[in-house]
């Protein structure tokens, strides 16, 4: 989809691409026109993306982007329509021509196109307290709420029978129907993704965005971070408790059950019917499948498989747990 947040800056030429990123044109690409930078999945002909780890093997064969930055080692997975881009850091070589074409994705500078709500065209349509702020080019269904001290900004989409609650930011954000954002929560902005230097760490871009589908409640004080290339996902009908955390990428699946205080990691992927206990932990880049359930206070740090029961440090089957941890 058009990302409606952040203005792009293309198309560039594969060349000055090369040139302003300092990688060496060793395959003597000439001219094409590349229009915008993107995930394995949702790129086209027309696209550049990236390709850096064997999990991402199947993803990569079927990708129908015209470049993909890549190691040398993987590069035989790309299909032969793919033109490869060898280099020796493929995140930090992708961070890097992310801000050519989205320079302004790096910073998260307050909007400055905010009106108080009762300056707008929502102020006979919207049900506010006070201190509530509107960005430009919002769009708001009908029989919505939104608490005092809440900032809506610009370009944000919330949908019909929504509440939103006092004290919430949002940004870079698609809210469906009948979607509750209880008070103190803080939407779309930029995930904790960046390359550690002693001099300076380098901050990667997030040009994706944050997409809650219909019937979802996300708790008090709860953080969802907007995508880094591709989008942050809640699906339908999904609860989370209070201060849970939500990192770049991930998708969550439909009808799941998240309870306080659980952090995910960027980029996993949760199936549908997920329950999860109270200070549970996802590491990044994992698959969980559906109908799981994870215990409070676990650490999971693998793939689940869909039906499973688990809990622990590290995570493991629940039958398991148990008889490890009989008194």
């Amino acid at each position: 989809m058009l990302n409606p947040f952040f203005k792009n800056a293309g198309p560039f030429s594969i060349e000055k691409i090369l040139v302003k990123t300092d990688i060496k044109n060793k395959e003597n690409f000439k001219k094409d026109k590349i229009y915008n930078v993107t995930d394995l999945i949702s790129a086209t002909n027309k696209d550049l993306t990236f390709f850096h780890s064997k999990k991402y093997s199947e993803l990569a064969s079927k990708t129908k982007a015209s470049y993909c930055v890549t190691l040398d080692n993987l590069s035989h997975f790309l299909p032969t329509s793919c033109k490869k881009i060898i280099v020796k850091n493929v995140l930090l070589t992708i961070a890097k021509i992310t801000k050519e074409f989205y320079p302004k994705s790096i910073v998260d500078d307050f909007d400055d196109s905010v009106k108080d709500i009762s300056k707008t065209s929502f102020k006979k349509k919207v049900k506010f307290g006070k201190n509530v702020l509107i960005g430009k080019n919002v769009k708001i269904g009908k029989n919505c709420l939104i608490g005092h001290n809440t900032i809506i900004e610009k370009n944000v989409v919330i949908g019909s029978n929504c509440s939103i609650g006092s004290n919430v930011i949002i940004r870079n954000t698609i809210i469906k129907d009948n979607v509750n954002i209880l008070d103190g929560c803080v939407i779309g902005k930029k995930g904790f993704g960046f390359f550690p230097n002693q001099e300076k760490n380098i901050r990667y871009p997030h040009i994706g965005i944050v997409i809650i589908n219909e019937n979802c409640e996300i708790g008090c004080s709860s953080t969802i971070d907007r995508g880094s290339l591709s989008n942050t996902i809640i699906g339908k009908n999904t609860y989370l408790d209070n201060q849970v955390h939500i990192a770049h990428n991930n998708n969550i699946g439909d009808n799941c059950i998240i309870a306080g205080q659980v952090g995910f990691a960027g980029s996993s992927t949760l199936g549908n019917n997920v329950m999860i206990g109270g200070q549970a932990g996802v590491s990044g880049h994992l698959k969980i499948g559906n109908n799981v359930q994870i215990g409070g206070g676990s650490g999971v740090i693998k793939d689940i498989p869909d039906n499973t029961k688990v809990m622990g440090y590290p995570a493991k089957n629940l039958r398991e747990f148990l008889k490890d941890n009989r008194w």
